[in-house]
C-alpha cells in the first residue's frame, strides 16, 4: 500500500545575490518525499501573481498534489531574501505578510489529513495567528506529527514550541536549535545527548533527530541512540539540505528501513543537497548509492 504524506506551511521564493528560486522547507521537503515515490501533497496559500502560478506549476511537474493550495487576492505569494556565507551558510529575511501566512483550514484539507500516514510541519508558519489556528486544527486528526522545528529568528515563541512538540511523534533539530530550545525548557546538561534525551522525556517524544551539519546526525530512535558521522562534499550551499535529509529519513522509515541504514541514507542526501546549487537538485537512485559507497 503506497505512503501518503502531507506537508503543511510556507511556499515561497528564495532571493539570492545570483537569482531566485522556488523554495519553503514545506515545499523542499514535499519535493524529496514525492521523489523518493511517497504520494504527497502541500497544504499552503500563494497570491494571484505570477509568482505563485510559477510555483503551483513546479509543485505539479514534481508530482507534488496542489488541490490543497489556497489563492489569496490581498497578500502577495512569500518571498525571503537569501544572504549567503563565504562558507555556503544561508541567513534569511522573509517578508510580512505573505500569503502562505493566512492559511485556512477547510473540509477538503481536514479530509486530506486523515488519508495522510505522515503530517509534517515547522515553527516558520505559527508566525501568523490565521495559519497557526490552521496548523492546530490539522494536528487533531493527524496519524503521524512530524515537527521540524526550523528556527527562523524572530519567528517563533516559546510557548507554541513547546505546545507543537507535545503534540509530535517526531521532532527534528539541528544541533544549534536542540541547545537553544534545551535551555528554553531549561535543561541543565551540556552535551547533544545528554539535551537530546532531556527534551525527550520533556516532550514525551520517542523518536527525535539532531543533524550536525558535514558532522552528520543522531537518531534516537526505538530507546537507541543511531549515529552518522557524515560525508565528505564541497559545500556549494546549504539552503535545503537539512530539508531532503528530512524527508529522504521519514521516507525510509516510513517504510520500515533499519533506522541505522535509513540516517546513513538521509545523511547522505542531505550531503549532496549541500553540494549541488538550490535546495531540490534531482538525484537518481544509483547517484546516491555510488556517493555513499564509492569504488
Amino acid at each position: 500500500m503506497k505512503i501518503k504524506a502531507v506537508c503543511f506551511g510556507e511556499v515561497l521564493w528564495d532571493i539570492l545575490p545570483d537569482k531566485a528560486r522556488i523554495g519553503g522547507a514545506p515545499l523542499n521537503v514535499a519535493s524529496r518525499l514525492s521523489a523518493t515515490g511517497i504520494e504527497t501533497e502541500i497544504i499552503s496559500r500563494i497570491g494571484t501573481d505570477q509568482k505563485g502560478k510559477e510555483i503551483l506549476a513546479y509543485l505539479q511537474s514534481n508530482n507534488v498534489r496542489t488541490e490543497n493550495i489556497e489563492t489569496d487576492a490581498t497578500y502577495p505569494t512569500g518571498m525571503v531574501n537569501v544572504s549567503l556565507s563565504n562558507s555556503g551558510s544561508a541567513t534569511y529575511e522573509i517578508a510580512y505578510p505573505s500569503a502562505w501566512d493566512k492559511i485556512e483550514v477547510s473540509g477538503s484539507s481536514m479530509n486530506s489529513m486523515r488519508k495522510a500516514d505522515v503530517f509534517i510541519f515547522g515553527s516558520l508558519v505559527c508566525r501568523d495567528k490565521i495559519s497557526r489556528n490552521t496548523l492546530f486544527d490539522l494536528l487533531e486528526p493527524a496519524n503521524y506529527k512530524v515537527f521540524d522545528i526550523n528556527l527562523r529568528p524572530p519567528h517563533y515563541q516559546k510557548e507554541t514550541l513547546q505546545q507543537l512538540m507535545q503534540k509530535a511523534d517526531f521532532i527534528k533539530f539541528n544541533d544549534e536549535e536542540l541547545f537553544e530550545i534545551a535551555a528554553m525548557l531549561g535543561s541543565p546538561f551540556n552535551s547533544l545527548e545528554q539535551n537530546l534525551l532531556f527534551i525527550s522525556e520533556k516532550t514525551n517524544t520517542q523518536s527525535i533527530c539532531v543533524t550536525k551539519g558535514s558532522h552528520g546526525a543522531v537518531l534516537l530512535s526505538e530507546g537507541k541512540m543511531v549515529y552518522n558521522s557524515g560525508y565528505q562534499i564541497k559545500v556549494k550551499d546549504t539552503v535545503g539540505a537539512g530539508d531532503s535529509f528530512l524527508a529522504s529519513l521519514i521516507a525510509k522509515l516510513l517504510s520500515k528501513e533499519n533506522p541505522q541504514k535509513a540516517l546513513d541514507y538521509a545523511c547522505a542526501v542531505g550531503a549532496m543537497v549541500a553540494g549541488s546549487e538550490g535546495a531540490n537538485p534531482k538525484l537518481e537512485a544509483e547517484e546516491i548509492k555510488k556517493f555513499m559507497f564509492p569504488g
